[in-house]
């Protein structure tokens, strides 16, 4: 158990700085393809919940072989983990933009903060409890699809406010307003 802890701890650290850093690979590579395909590619909140996504399955397929013998339930614990703490991204989101009116950059952070650390103690404590087994294939399955839908949704999102680049709107907010005036 105690090495279960401590590695719960080492994934958030870890998550924490890859996702930081993932924030900023797509600029830093000159806007690479690949790499947009697991970073954020704008400012959008789908593009946001990559950076809890991909670190924390990276760091899933370490722990998992690891620690799979004595923790038979630790797959399913984990998906559950990376499904709660993507969507949390969203959810804290919107919640809280609808409350003030308006986006909060330390909010964002904090939600950003928040989720993974919610991923991690969902993945803890269900490991430990076990009672995740029977669900181990459609957790997987569901992390599987959301894999796929960051993959697909990168390069051609839908027409969705989750989707949308709040940079590329007040851009074009603005053109819009100084051709009005003209």
């Amino acid at each position: 158990m105690k090495k279960l802890k401590f590695s719960t701890i080492i994934g958030i650290l870890f998550v924490i700085i890859t996702g930081s850093l993932a924030h900023f690979l797509y600029d830093w590579t000159g806007n690479h393809f690949m790499v947009g395909l697991i970073t954020p590619v704008n400012e959008s909140v789908w593009e946001h919940m990559k950076l809890l996504f991909f670190p924390m399955l990276i760091y899933s397929t370490v722990m998992i072989p690891a620690c799979r013998r004595k923790y038979p339930s630790i797959v399913s614990s984990y998906c559950l983990g990376i499904l709660a703490g993507t969507f949390f991204i969203p959810i804290f989101y919107y919640t809280y933009t609808a409350i003030l009116g308006k986006d909060v950059f330390v909010l964002d952070i904090a939600a950003f903060l928040v989720s993974i650390v919610i991923s991690f103690l969902l993945s803890y404590r269900f490991t430990l409890s076990g009672r995740l087994k029977p669900y181990t294939l459609f957790l997987l399955g569901l992390v599987c699809i959301l894999l796929i839908c960051f993959i697909v949704f990168t390069y051609r999102p839908p027409a969705a406010g989750i989707f949308a680049d709040p940079a590329a709107e007040a851009e074009q907010s603005s053109s819009n307003s100084t051709l009005a005036t003209v």
